[in-house]
């Protein structure tokens, strides 16, 4: 992938969430593919290209692959390097203990919260409301009361919350994992980045599937922030591999999938400790008694 020069932004009209298979067929044609979220719930998805693009061919991909197409705009972007100057650049965010920035910066801002410095890419989400409630239940796990040693983050993105426990709990073990390969290559990045790849395992699985997660059982805390369905789906696999006493911390979910949600958990035996909500957003904190 050619960084320099020019590049399309493809930006797609707001859809529902939980739109895996749109987003699969995006990362199957640009170079790098970004989600921003709504607060009202929606994705806003983007395509970049570089200045090969060609709409027509994209146009009759789609239609070969039956994938419907929404609205969207295409612009042409002239940069000296447009994956830094228009897909990883942020401001740095601050959220409870933890302060993230990203590789852009020059130099780390000054701060006396903990620093997570992160390339993002396709795995971006440090602003997302999801990963801010995240954040929030992991500082709030933070108590003093129990020891967290054996942590699991499932579709761990661009390795934020592992990173974030990593720097909490300096003796924890991080089992990482995300059904993207790119997902994985980011999240060991940032490991070395911040000094922390000696705490946390990232590698392909699709869920609990690799055996190596079954095999680093049972965990402290499993930290699962994907979306609705396969929080669902995957409810019994996280009680199965979550020790007695342990905490789970999933989101990804709006508010009215709640309820589906949660009670998928309490099925399994595990109690709700809190929620969150930023905007349309949710989280939820269990235990497993």
């Amino acid at each position: 992938m050619n960084n320099s020069g020019r590049c399309w932004q493809i930006t797609f009209a707001k859809q529902e969430a939980d739109k895996n298979e749109f987003g699969e067929f995006l990362e199957s044609w640009f170079d790098v593919v970004t989600c921003d979220y709504t607060e009202d719930g929606f994705d806003i998805w983007s395509g970049y290209k570089d200045s090969h693009f060609n709409e027509q061919e994209f146009l009759s991909y789609a239609k070969g692959q039956n994938i419907s197409l929404p609205p969207y705009e295409a612009k042409l972007l002239e940069s000296e390097d447009w994956l830094k100057d228009n897909v990883i650049k942020f401001a740095p965010v601050e959220a409870d203990k933890f302060l993230i920035y990203g590789v852009h910066e020059k130099e780390a801002p000054k701060t006396d919260k903990l620093a997570i410095r992160i390339y993002a890419a396709t795995a971006f989400g440090s602003e997302h409301q999801t990963t801010r409630s995240c954040l929030q239940a992991i500082c709030d796990l933070d108590n003093g009361k129990k020891a967290h040693k054996n942590i699991l983050d499932v579709g761990c993105g661009s390795g934020i919350l592992s990173l974030a426990a990593a720097k909490l709990w300096p003796d924890s073990k991080i089992t990482a994992v995300d059904i993207d390969d790119e997902a994985v290559i980011v999240t060991n990045q940032n490991a070395k980045d911040n000094g922390v790849e000696q705490q946390i395992d990232c590698f392909l699985s699709n869920g609990y599937q690799n055996a190596k997660v079954l095999q680093n059982a049972p965990y402290d805390i499993i930290l699962s922030n994907i979306l609705a369905r396969p929080l669902i789906e995957m409810a019994p696999d996280l009680a199965k591999n979550l020790k007695s006493g342990g905490f789970a911390v999933v989101s990804g979910f709006v508010a009215d999938q709640e309820e589906w949600v949660v009670n998928a958990h309490l099925e399994q035996g595990l109690k709700l400790v809190k929620t969150y909500q930023f905007d349309n957003w949710r989280a939820a904190l269990l235990e497993k008694k």
